[in-house]
């Protein structure tokens, strides 16, 4: 999952961005408007974390500008402000949920997940592929009842496979979703984490993860083309 963290206190931004990334979420961070609207210009989010008082523009104008250009991604707006008028204009400008500062981090983290199941179509807390299971709301996996060790980033590459399960995921896909925009597009960090987590997952049972030559990875049961 890639977001967007739009705050301007650099303390409670670098805070956030560290616990969010230790819990498998590839994060942007921008500290003003401006920069918020640009990176939602130019990358694919899951989610947008917007606070409201920020400089050059604030949240609600970001957040007005990202639904006028139909962009649906779940947004919560995050305020030192806790009136009701001012939660009424955010829900009126498009946001999903608003929370109050000071906030208890699980708080959030737990708002987030409810509107990612909601994104999704109430995205499942467990996702099973043949007898592989990967528990979203834990974040752990298991193959035939035996616990993988992931690490952070194994854990989040592994977990949007089996989101798109029967499907070919290619490199922009895999960056747009599990990497932030630190990530070099020209390294072969994929391909080395891919290799990592197929040893592990696979190992010497029957494969899970397939390359589909030019075109990506596929998480299946079957594959006819490895």
């Amino acid at each position: 999952m890639r977001l967007l963290l739009a705050e301007d206190d650099v303390y409670l931004s670098a805070m956030l961005a560290k616990g969010l990334r230790e819990h498998a979420y590839a994060v942007d961070v921008a500290a003003d408007g401006d920069e918020a609207a640009y990176q939602l210009a130019v990358n694919e989010y899951d989610l947008v974390i917007l606070d409201v008082l920020m400089p050059k523009r604030d949240g609600f104008e970001v957040c007005r500008e990202l639904r006028r250009r139909a962009l649906t991604m779940p947004v919560l707006m995050l305020t030192a402000r806790d009136a009701v008028s001012d939660r009424i204009t955010g829900l009126d400008a498009g946001a999903d949920d608003y929370l109050a500062k000071p906030f208890d981090f699980s708080e959030l983290l737990a708002r987030m997940r409810a509107l990612l199941r909601r994104a999704r179509d109430v995205r499942p807390e467990e996702i099973v592929v043949g007898d592989l299971v990967v528990d979203t709301r834990g974040q752990v996996a298991r193959r035939a009842g035996r616990t993988i060790a992931l690490t952070t980033k194994e854990y989040a590459l592994l977990e949007y496979l089996a989101q798109n399960a029967g499907r070919v995921v290619g490199r922009a896909d895999i960056c747009a979703h599990v990497w932030d925009d630190n990530h070099d597009p020209f390294s072969n960090a994929i391909e080395v984490y891919i290799g990592r987590i197929r040893r592990k997952v696979d190992g010497d049972r029957a494969p899970l993860i397939h390359t589909r030559r030019g075109a990506g990875y596929m998480l299946s049961v079957m594959a006819d083309d490895d």
